[in-house]
């Protein structure tokens, strides 16, 4: 292991920002902390969810990517509507990699990009009529979709545009849900509000609508909650709960349906992956219908391990004995994936810089590997998550808040890790830079990496970057003389 000093990482945070004026400097420092193992909380050592700084180069997405991107926009038999300019439609569209079963256009609409193209007219005129006649049109060409969202883009909040009226009169004439979601971009500090604003309208126009339908329950319900799918993972998460004799009855929202979604309260535990941007409703129905909720880690197989006991211990011996009995028939092929792959990644340093759970998350599955976090930071974070992520960092690694781009350059540049796991916008500036960059917002193309077959995947995929011979044969461009 690195041994890193407090000291160390103190002068690492200094030196990363002295090229700030002052005040901007007393500020970003907020921003920067030393873990350490036995705090219980971070308190007011880091500060989070705050405005981004004029003038600084955030990484940051915004509230409609809160929503449209991340919580609604995996539900697949919605069609999922971007109120407003083409663009924003256009770049949320399939870009996640949040895989499905189904058939484009038929019972899975997630693929297609359905806007309402606002042109300066509608700016002026309004687009409440448009956005009528849009869904009118939708229920022609798509009848089969369960249900629609209208996501509304920055212009609409600006004028005015009156969603819910139209939202309410869409839904008397198609009989199924038509959802109004309040998401314009510029709401909030990040996409963290967009979360947040999706979670209530859930909870407002879809959460109750089956209260008074009959389901078949088992004591063994359960839903998958902040699951996105990416690369696979929410089935790869399904498939362990459901050998430990547990019954899936819902995903969310990855590969999952509006039914699902509405059956939700008639389970007996709610299993929440990400915390971060499903953690409101997940109160709201601990409040509302009594479901107890807890947090889960399916990377690696020592937090696999603990989350599965953790789950099993809310459920009868039956289960507890399945949970045995799954985590020994894995133990094979985990020691066989260790034993490959841990000799060739054993002392590697990793810097992670993520939204969501994955700044936390992921360090048992690289610490299953014989490799070290140096440093792990999140874009949206709030205190809480790094509350969460403590227990997991050795004492002096440096945690940090919304790093801009130079920030994130600078502290490679000092601690130079030997892998960088960060999302689309700063892979190329590392790989430029020579340093091996996994993008782990989507997997790298690759995945699953959750449960035990998703653990095996992982560690080829690190393997593969980390000792590609082809990061010893480049120079940054701009380090080449002329």
């Amino acid at each position: 292991m690195t041994d890193i000093t407090g000291e160390q990482t103190l002068a690492l945070i200094q030196e990363v920002l002295e090229v700030f004026p002052e005040k901007a400097r007393k500020e970003r420092a907020k921003h920067y902390m030393l873990s350490s193992p036995e705090m219980e909380s971070v308190g007011k050592c880091i500060t989070s969810n705050r405005k981004s700084q004029p003038g600084v180069m955030t990484v940051r997405g915004c509230a409609y990517a809160g929503s449209k991107g991340v919580v609604f926009g995996p539900i697949k038999d919605m069609a999922h509507i971007s109120h407003g300019p083409i663009g924003c439609g256009q770049y949320s569209r399939a870009g996640r990699r949040n895989y499905y079963t189904g058939y484009s256009g038929v019972n899975a609409f997630g693929t297609l990009n359905f806007t309402s193209d606002f042109q300066e007219k509608d700016i002026v005129f309004g687009g409440d009529k448009k956005l009528a006649k849009l869904i009118e049109e939708m229920e022609t060409l798509f009848p089969l979709t369960k249900g629609i969202s209208v996501q509304s883009e920055c212009p609409v909040g600006l004028i005015g545009d009156d969603i819910e009226a139209v939202a309410r009169e869409a839904q008397k004439k198609l009989d199924k849900p038509v959802v109004p979601v309040r998401c314009e971009g510029f709401r909030g500090v990040s996409q963290s509000l967009g979360h947040h604003i999706a979670n209530d309208v859930v909870r407002d126009w879809i959460l109750s609508n089956r209260d008074e339908k009959e389901f078949e329950t088992t004591p063994y319900d359960v839903a998958i909650i902040g699951d996105y799918n990416i690369g696979g993972d929410a089935w790869a998460s399904r498939i362990l709960l459901q050998e430990i004799g547990l019954r899936v009855v819902a995903q969310w929202s990855g590969d999952g349906t509006l039914v699902e979604m509405e059956n939700t309260p008639k389970v007996k535990l709610n299993l929440v992956h990400c915390y971060r941007s499903m953690n409101y409703i997940s109160r709201h129905m601990e409040e509302k219908y009594g479901i107890p909720w807890m947090e889960y880690n399916f990377f690696g197989p020592t937090k696999i391990a603990e989350s599965l006991r953790k789950i099993a211990a809310l459920f009868d011996e039956h289960i507890q004995a399945q949970t045995e009995q799954v985590i020994a028939r894995y133990q094979g092929q985990t020691e066989a994936v260790i034993a490959k792959y841990r000799q060739r990644l054993e002392g590697k340093r990793v810097l992670l810089y993520l939204g969501g759970l994955r700044p936390r998350h992921v360090i048992g599955a690289y610490e299953d590997l014989g490799m070290e976090i140096v440093g792990s930071g999140y874009e949206f974070a709030h205190n809480d998550d790094y509350d969460r992520t403590l227990p997991d960092l050795h004492k002096s690694t440096l945690l940090f808040d919304d790093a801009s781009s130079f920030e994130l350059e600078e502290i490679i540049k000092i601690l130079k890790p030997d892998l960088i796991g960060s999302g689309i916008k700063e892979k190329y500036i590392f790989q430029k830079m020579g340093f091996p960059f996994r993008q782990m917002h989507s997997w790298d193309y690759s995945g699953p990496y959750h449960g035990y077959d998703g653990f095996a995947v992982f560690a080829r995929d690190m393997d593969m970057t980390l000792n590609n011979p082809s990061w010893t044969q480049m120079t940054a461009p701009w380090l080449k003389t002329a």
